[in-house]
């Protein structure tokens, strides 16, 4: 499972809120209700992130093993 907590601990640090994604960078309210949920998003998005934060994407996302992970779902 990809997982953003990272992402909410980098914004805070950068003094950058949900708030200022949505109004002054045009990040969408729904992506920031799929990365609060861990679902799916598109690569363009996280680069954009990295972008505005000025960070690495290790910064704002990592990959937690599922016990459901297998190489039979791959």
């Amino acid at each position: 499972m990809i997982c953003y907590d990272k992402l909410w601990i980098t914004m805070e640090k950068r003094g950058i809120s949900q708030y200022d994604l949505y109004m002054n960078y045009g990040i969408h309210r729904f992506l920031l209700d799929r990365l609060r949920h861990n679902k799916n998003i598109e690569t363009f998005t996280l680069n954009k992130l990295c972008t505005i934060l000025n960070c690495d994407l290790c910064d704002i996302a990592e990959y937690i093993p599922d016990e459901t992970d297998t190489d039979q779902n791959l």
